[in-house]
């Protein structure tokens, strides 16, 4: 099964840059499948991350960036692939 996970974060205003960066400074312990950083208006970074693994397997997930980097909690989403549903 494909799971994907999903991060994302909004900076404090004008530091979308600096949010940016420490996602990319960012490893995890295990490689995923796939990984995707996007980025889009009002300082927001997305993260997704595709993994071979059951629905409710302990993957590595990106932490909390520190609090004065970000002007909300981060969001996250776990979904799981639909056989016969992608083209």
């Amino acid at each position: 099964m494909t799971v994907a996970l999903m991060w994302e974060a909004r900076a404090v205003a004008g530091r979308g840059e600096d949010l940016l960066a420490w996602v990319r400074a960012r490893r995890p312990a295990e490689r995923p499948l796939r990984q995707e950083v996007l980025r889009a208006p009002q300082d927001r970074v997305l993260v997704i991350t595709w993994w071979d693994a059951a629905y409710d397997a302990a993957l590595p997930e990106l932490p909390e960036p520190p609090g004065d980097l970000v002007a909300r909690a981060v969001h996250r989403w776990r979904f799981e692939s639909v056989p016969g549903a992608s083209s």
